[in-house]
């Protein structure tokens, strides 16, 4: 007879296998961030030492890189030297479809977790700050937001709302509050070639990082990057378009009424508001399913900055609380949703 499984036998295996999924991450976060991919990738084969060289990287740190890249499969290795495996090709940021996001979010909530720990006993919420605190995390927060949705916005949101396209034939003015690393007003920029654009975000690091992006792109004469405050903001002109992308959430729980008669003041007559967040489910059982859990778990990281998700019923009575009646475009399984509302 086959002996009965212990108690909780099946669930500590799981567990294992999730421990040992998210140490491999671990170690492509380490090859992303250091530029250690991209460099092998150029390379096409090379011993550590070359390989630390071209990354600009310490011999020793990277040889033991390589043999962790090697134990979980994003480097094969022969005669000494280390190339791409398929899983290390799919990890190089500048490859079509790359899977970099997944390790960067991956260490990202490593770190919120922790930090949610320690402050769960004094409730205290440090704010936005928290995503500085580990120097290599912020850099790269932009590019995963741009992975995760940049081809979701350019090839099933932009197409689908007609406002974009009304924007872009007078050479309006669209405007990104929170722009990161400037990726929708590239996308949007990619597709629209008759508007400007104007990005204001409160890190210096990510306006640098889009005005570089942007030149890259051949778009720095459309697109203008600025650093500065929601709560304190006077805009050059009034906009045709005023964009919040996953980013109402940060600024909701301060003063939603002066925001939103913000918005509407800046606004052209005609003029177009769009907030594209995560739709925070109406009941919590929806929040077992697959699209949902990860929602939860950021609700929670939202927390610590001070923040939380929305539901989107509460972002159409804002907008109509200012006279702007309010349209809901559901994405994703509606997990996503963009809500365009008219001046």
């Amino acid at each position: 007879m086959s002996a009965t499984p212990a108690p909780h036998d099946e669930l500590r295996a799981r567990l294992r296998q999730q421990a040992q999924g998210a140490m491999s991450l671990n170690v492509a976060y380490i090859g992303v961030v250091n530029g250690l991919f991209e460099s092998l990738h150029g390379l096409g084969a090379a011993a550590a030492p070359r390989l630390a060289a071209a990354a600009r990287m310490d011999p020793g740190y990277v040889l033991r890189w390589c043999d962790a890249a090697y134990a979980f499969g994003y480097l094969d290795e022969q005669d000494g030297e280390f190339r791409l495996a398929a899983a290390g090709q799919a990890m190089c940021p500048s490859q079509p479809g790359t899977l970099m996001s997944i390790a960067v979010r991956s260490v990202l909530s490593a770190h919120m977790a922790e930090r949610a720990a320690a402050l769960m006993r004094s409730g205290e919420r440090p704010g936005e700050q928290v995503l500085a605190e580990r120097e290599t995390v912020l850099p790269w927060f932009g590019p995963m937001l741009e992975a995760d949705f940049g081809s979701m916005f350019e090839n099933t949101i932009c197409p689908a709302i007609e406002a974009f396209g009304e924007v872009d034939s007078r050479g309006g003015l669209a405007v990104d509050l929170g722009c990161g690393n400037g990726w929708y007003l590239r996308a949007l920029a990619r597709r629209c070639t008759g508007l400007r654009g104007l990005g204001i975000d409160g890190f210096a690091q990510n306006i640098e990082q889009a005005r570089r992006l942007a030149e890259d792109e051949g778009l720095g004469a459309r697109l203008r990057f600025v650093q500065g405050d929601i709560h304190e903001l006077q805009l050059p002109e009034p906009a045709d378009l005023i964009a919040m992308n996953r980013a109402l959430h940060h600024v909701w729980e301060r003063d939603p009424d002066a925001l939103f008669r913000w918005l509407r003041a800046n606004l052209k007559p005609g003029g177009y508001a769009m907030v594209w967040e995560p739709a925070w489910p109406g009941e919590r059982a929806a929040l077992r399913e697959p699209g949902y859990q990860r929602m939860a778990f950021q609700n929670l990281t939202e927390h610590v900055q001070g923040n939380h998700l929305l539901r989107p019923q509460e972002i159409v009575q804002a907008f109509e609380s200012v006279g702007m009646p309010a349209q809901v475009h559901s994405f994703a399984q509606g997990a996503e949703v963009v809500i365009v509302a008219r001046a």
